[in-house]
């Protein structure tokens, strides 16, 4: 019986090509790899033409679709490589830890942290414990230069491994129940093809493990005490697309590396390496308009392999290549080898798995409307700007608007465009990532179909919903993903709600989005018609409670109020109903001579009242000279310009008498009260457009110098005459 242990790092081109010869060498009668055996019968699909990796095995729980964990396999893994072998190879490929319903069936603080211990990850990293024994400060150096940048005609690096391993678990065992659980699984099924006859036998697990696997083992007694009592949940498990940006360890992956696109390189490039990277390196800085030649390519590539000579490697390693481009290619510059890091070293590189995969029914209606919409799912991000008058860019935005509906946010609005202002167009930027095969699969219980998961989601979240403006949102959603076997339901929530929902500014708060809808429904080819109603009910209700919800506010609530107002008003006005208008500004009109309104509204409503031609000019003008004359403190006043002037100054560029009564009360103010105010004027005109401000200075300079040409020169000389006489001879100067 020969039992043959080859130990790896997760994601290593020197391990895979190693595993790949030893397989070759040994040709063993089974290969027993370190994974879920819980995914044995989803191995055959590694074979399937479609299978490109990267991919990973996705294991959920049917009933909490979140609680999930994955697999991942590159293209470089040595366990992808094995089993790869072993299907060409028409060798039993078996997966050899615990079972993928263990793993999700432990609480987050069950006995120790998630991290691999291949991964370098650990409190005490033992990859960081041999890289100081080899004179490297960075463990990712230390293994790249001994294993994955090795010679591939040198001896077999897994008994070095090995005894490397060993080394270091004699000088820190291992103390994780948890990792003692998963070697006692693996030596059970290792016992068990020992029994059914199979030899020889290849095992390809993490490094770590690899001394626990060597003879002498402990008694199959003891791994079954050390097994019993797992908890164990029912997995589900799946392949789905994986991508070279969640295998780097910036992402979070505890088994990550930092360049994965490095080692993708160095798996499919044995011959000449160097040279194929730097000539990628070259046309990825030309794509940014940069000049760099084949000259530059060729002194690179020395500068790379002397390096190498000189650290006594005998491959430059991505230390070397990474030096070599910033002093060649990049004149020194760190912000153009950062470009090559995101674009090269670690990449961008989506897998796909085949569709006899299993998945759920809504995963496959998403990937059928996205072929048929012509909507490719990258993990590269990708702008697109849909115009809503044709048919096929219609549809593509009700699909993304009900993907976002369900929690799948493959893309997203662009900011300006998160509230719709009812253009034709829709921009949105669209970028797959792996995780979001999750969030497929928690939202197919839901429906079947994207449209039906949709529709019942809104119609959960219409009914959970504890405010007025919550419901509100969810018509707005049901809206733009058209789906009306929802809105029926919603807009029924939504009556009810408002016609119990006492509290102004719940239903100031909603009467916006509901007025967008309305006007805008039209662009998209939906029917609006059922909306109207239940807005004009709450426009209705909304002006019946403003009179009682407007007093007695503070200055934080006055600025709340004054920002409502002009939200209400301005959906009113997109509404274009003359009763509706008319009812609004009978509101307002009935409000501006209340003497328990904060002077900040009433300024509000009196400019929004002018604006709207309710209120002539010299009845606003009026008011504004009563509301900066005595009996007001300075601060009300300011406060009171304040909401007069939101939203432009051009009304006081126009109106001169109006600018008038503002620079005369200003004027007028004594030192204490000029100071008070001051804030609030600041910020006031701080609002207003720069060119606004310079035009508004231009004419109060003017103003005063004529008013100084006035007080100078306006003296009827006759009239002066005595008291000119008189101060004369007081003075000892009369003639």
């Amino acid at each position: 019986m020969s039992v043959t242990i080859l130990p790896i790092r997760h994601h290593g081109p020197g391990s895979a090509r190693a595993v790949l010869a030893e397989l070759e060498r040994l040709r063993p009668q089974v290969v027993l790899i370190e994974g879920p055996p819980d995914a044995d019968g989803l191995l055959e699909l590694a074979a399937d033409p479609e299978m490109e990796p990267p991919v990973a095995l996705l294991a959920y729980l049917p009933d909490q679709p979140r609680r999930a964990s994955f697999w991942p396999f590159t293209a470089f893994s040595p366990e992808w490589q094995a089993i790869r072998w072993a299907l060409d190879a028409g060798v039993p490929v078996r997966f050899c830890d615990l079972p993928a319903g263990a793993g999700l069936a432990r609480e987050p603080s069950d006995d120790s942290p998630d991290s691999d211990p291949d991964s370098g990850n650990l409190q005490q990293d033992p990859l960081g414990m041999l890289a100081a024994a080899a004179g490297y400060d960075d463990p990712e150096r230390w293994w790249d230069a001994v294993i994955e940048t090795r010679d591939p005609a040198a001896d077999s690096p897994f008994p070095a491994v090995i005894e490397a391993m060993a080394a270091l678990r004699e000088a820190m065992p291992p103390t994780d129940p948890w990792e003692h659980r998963r070697e006692a699984q693996m030596r059970t099924v290792l016992r068990k093809a020992i029994k059914d006859g199979a030899d020889p036998i290849a095992v390809v697990c993490g490094a770590w493990h690899a001394p626990a696997l060597l003879p002498p083992y402990p008694t199959a007694t003891a791994d079954r005490q050390l097994l019993t009592g797992l908890a164990k949940r029912k997995a589900t498990l799946t392949w789905v697309p994986w991508t070279h940006t969640r295998i780097a360890a910036a992402s979070g992956y505890g088994a990550g590396i930092t360049s994965p696109g490095w080692y993708h390189h160095l798996f499919t490039s044995a011959d000449r390496p160097v040279v194929r990277w730097l000539t990628a390196v070259a046309a990825t800085l030309r794509d940014q308009d940069l000049p760099v030649s084949s000259a530059h390519v060729i002194e690179a590539t020395r500068l790379a392999e002397t390096l190498a000579a000189l650290r006594g490697r005998s491959l430059a390693g991505l230390a070397e290549v990474t030096e070599a481009t910033r002093s060649v290619l990049c004149d020194g510059s760190d912000m153009l080898v950062d470009l090559v890091t995101t674009n090269l070293v670690v990449g961008e590189k989506l897998g796909s798995v085949p569709a006899s995969a299993p998945t759920v029914p809504l995963e496959a209606d998403l990937r059928a409307q996205a072929r048929r919409l012509r909507l490719a799912i990258a993990a590269t991000e990708k702008t697109i700007t849909l115009d809503l008058r044709k048919p096929n860019d219609r549809e593509r935005s009700r699909l993304l608007h009900r993907l976002l509906a369900i929690g799948v946010d493959w893309a997203v609005m662009a900011d300006s465009q998160v509230r719709h202002t009812g253009t034709f167009a829709e921009t949105w930027t669209l970028a797959w990532r792996p995780e979001l095969a999750v969030a497929v699969i928690d939202a197919a219980r839901w429906g079947t179909t994207v449209a039906a998961a949709a529709a019942a989601l809104l119609v959960d979240a219409a009914d959970k919903a504890e405010t007025l403006t919550d419901v509100t949102d969810v018509v707005e959603r049901a809206l733009l993903s058209d789906l009306p076997e929802a809105l029926d339901v919603v807009l029924s929530a939504l009556d009810a709600k408002a016609a119990v929902d006492l509290d102004i500014a719940h239903l100031m708060a909603a009467l916006p989005a509901l007025a967008r809808s309305l006007r805008y429904g039209d662009v998209r080819g939906t029917d609006t018609g059922a909306l109207g109603a239940v807005a004009d009910a709450i426009g209705i209700r909304l002006c019946a409670g403003l009179p009682a919800g407007i007093g007695s506010l503070d200055d934080a609530g006055a600025q709340q109020m004054s920002k409502r107002i002009d939200e209400v008003h301005d959906a009113i006005a997109l509404r274009d109903q003359t009763d509706g208008r008319e009812r609004w500004l009978d509101t307002l009109a009935g409000l501006i001579d209340r003497r328990d309104v904060h002077g900040l509204l009433i300024g509000r409503m009196v400019r929004l009242l002018l604006d709207s031609g309710r209120l002539p000019v010299g009845d606003a003008a009026r008011r504004l000279d009563a509301a900066l004359s005595i009996g007001t403190t300075a601060t009300g006043k300011a406060a009171w310009i304040q909401g007069f002037l939101a939203g432009g100054g051009l009304l006081l560029l126009n109106d001169p008498e109006l600018l008038g009564i503002l620079d005369d009360w200003v004027s007028t103010l004594d030192a204490d009260d000029f100071v008070a105010v001051l804030p609030l004027l600041r910020r006031t005109f701080g609002t207003l457009p720069s060119g606004e401000r310079s035009n508004l200075a231009d004419k109060l300079r003017k103003r005063t110098s004529v008013r100084a040409e006035s007080e100078t020169d306006d003296i009827d000389a006759e009239r002066a005459a005595g008291a000119i006489a008189t101060v004369a001879f007081l003075m000892g100067v009369a003639e």
